[in-house]
């Protein structure tokens, strides 16, 4: 097994990638923190009232989705109760069924006209933002009275025009895009935790004052 050259081409190119990647979360923590913050309220909103957070995408996106319901569903950081959320994208049969009867665009929508409600929540991920089928399930969520958050990256503007939030990575390249939506999605759900299941306040401990000599 040959030796690691730590300063060799591979290294540099590394760095490389690392430091792309790194200047891509400083610029999003500047342009969206606002929205991050505003989609967490959306979320809160939606889980304290008993409502359900749907998430959808495909192939990286999709993933993304189940990563981020499965945050919610079991546990980010706290031991907690778990939370309504509940990824459009694992059921195969249901893919593959409404895919093949109503067509591939139908996916996510076609399920949505089933579970979803007033005050549930849709977050639809797309780094291009011209999916379909993302774009039909932002229709339908509407229809049932659904709040929309949209992910999305530079190229994304029509499609961040249809959500009622919208929570773009300012970059044109689909890793780093990826990479702020997974950032923004791990936000939410800390701040998600945070709000509905706040720490205890630790009691101050009491300090003993010697008795003053007279």
């Amino acid at each position: 097994m040959s030796r690691i050259n730590r300063h060799g081409p591979l290294e540099r190119e590394a760095r490389t990638v690392l430091r792309e990647a790194g200047a891509a979360m400083r610029r999003l923590e500047s342009s969206a923190s606002r929205q991050v913050a505003a989609s967490a309220e959306a979320l809160i909103a939606c889980l304290s009232s008993g409502g359900t957070v749907f998430f959808c995408g495909n192939g990286g996106s999709a993933a993304d989705a189940q990563h981020l319901a499965a945050e919610l569903a079991g546990r980010y950081f706290t031991e907690r109760p778990a939370l309504a959320a509940v990824a459009l994208t694992t059921n195969s049969s249901s893919l593959t069924a409404i895919g093949n009867d109503y067509g591939f665009d139908r996916v996510f929508s076609r399920q949505l006209e089933g579970l979803g409600t007033p005050g549930d929540v849709l977050v639809a991920i797309t780094t291009s933002g011209g999916s379909p089928n993302v774009r039909r399930a932002i229709e339908t969520a509407h229809q049932h009275g659904m709040t929309v958050i949209g992910m999305t990256g530079a190229k994304g503007g029509r499609f961040a025009a249809l959500c009622d939030l919208a929570l773009v990575t300012p970059h044109a390249s689909t890793p780093r895009i990826q990479e702020g939506h997974i950032a923004m999605g791990h936000a939410l759900c800390e701040l998600i935790e945070r709000a509905l299941f706040p720490a205890p306040k630790k009691k101050a401990p009491r300090v003993k004052r010697r008795a003053r000599r007279r």
